[in-house]
């Protein structure tokens, strides 16, 4: 299963990536990658990976492709963005800064870091261009909904949601060890801007939950008896 992206700036110059949803850390194609992406190199505090088994780390050698074909670019350059995932076809004309973002998730969520890795089930539905709200609506839904699964196969079930704001504090500590890792490498550039957007949108979660929980109670609980 994969998606696709292809972003197209003006008539002379197109990129098209193609993001498989189950690949594994290469260690091959890791070796040929920029000395940025060496583990060791900003390595988060909080990676339980080897440098034994892993020389580069796993979310940089997936990226470093579109950071390079970005670099330099301004974040608010307007480009075509044409997404496809198994299901369906997205097509939005926007800022560097949006689109990346999107590509940069779900590049990041599907890599081979354990950490980033928690993300992948919202990867495999991805919504690109997807609202801070939306992001939340989601990011909540699959958590209670695996927590019911817990509950049903005889194991905690975590209603309150703190397991929620730990995955995303480990989240933080990846993206604070990120921003350092390819801030000298994007300074001042989309790609930079692409990061922030979406850091801030996962940290959001972590010092200001209940916050974002009262951005998205209208929309369960705005039809009454509704649905459910």
């Amino acid at each position: 299963m994969a998606v696709e992206y292809r972003i197209t700036l003006d008539d002379e110059h197109e990129f098209s990536y193609r993001i498989e949803l189950d690949r594994q850390y290469d260690q091959e194609r890791a070796l040929a990658a920029p000395k940025w992406t060496r583990l060791e190199f900003q390595q988060c505090s909080n990676c339980p990976l080897s440098r034994d088994k892993f020389s580069h780390c796993p979310a940089a050698v997936d990226l470093h492709r579109v950071i390079e074909d970005f670099h330099g670019l301004p974040a608010f350059k307007k480009a075509v963005f044409l997404v496809r995932t198994p299901e369906r076809e997205y097509t939005k004309q926007v800022g560097l800064e949006e689109g990346l973002r999107a590509l940069l998730g779900v590049i990041m969520a599907t890599s081979a870091c354990p950490v980033l890795g928690r993300l992948k089930p919202m990867a495999q539905q991805h919504l690109p261009f997807a609202s801070n709200q939306e992001f939340i609506l989601r990011a909540v839904s699959l958590y209670l909904a695996r927590q019911y699964f817990n509950l049903r196969e005889g194991r905690h079930a975590d209603w309150e949601l703190k397991g929620l704001v730990r995955l995303f504090q480990q989240l933080q500590l990846v993206n604070q060890a990120f921003w350092q890792r390819i801030h000298d490498v994007c300074d001042g550039d989309s790609n930079l801007k692409a990061f922030l957007t979406f850091f801030s949108m996962a940290s959001s979660m972590t010092y200001s939950l209940e916050t974002q929980l009262q951005k998205i109670r209208p929309l369960v609980m705005s039809a009454d008896e509704g649905f459910f």
